[in-house]
């Protein structure tokens, strides 16, 4: 159980950190994206949802694997693009964190699904 509380609060500071990304993202847009903005809050909604009351569960071990996968990936999408923008210490933080916590709950996320295998559920 102590895993699962450790994959929730990761999970769960992987979609805020997520949200500052984004935001700082969409600043950048021009002109602003509303369409974007929907998409967003659908897909952390859903990130939260799989985090929270599916926790434990195969599909909640699989959505807190895509946000992970999510987290993990935003350092390295734009680190191709470096240099194409002037990013601030907040920002670069960000995608540090996110990389950390990313890589965290990818782990644990699949501890989660390897122990629903072994246990034949």
């Amino acid at each position: 159980m102590k895993n699962n509380v450790s994959l929730i609060v990761t999970s769960l500071l992987t979609i805020v950190l997520l949200t500052f990304h984004l935001t700082d993202d969409f600043l950048h847009l021009e002109p602003p994206g509303r369409t974007l903005t929907l998409i967003a809050v659908s897909l952390m909604a859903a990130f939260v949802y799989g985090s929270v009351e599916l926790a434990g569960r195969r599909s909640g071990y699989i959505i807190t694997l895509l946000t992970s996968i999510t987290g993990v990936g935003m350092p390295f999408i734009h680190g191709m693009a470096a240099g194409t923008m002037k990013w601030g210490f907040f920002f670069v933080w960000t995608l540090v964190a996110l990389g950390v916590t990313g890589a965290f709950g990818l782990i644990l996320s699949a501890q989660g699904l390897w122990r629903l295998r072994k246990r034949g559920t």
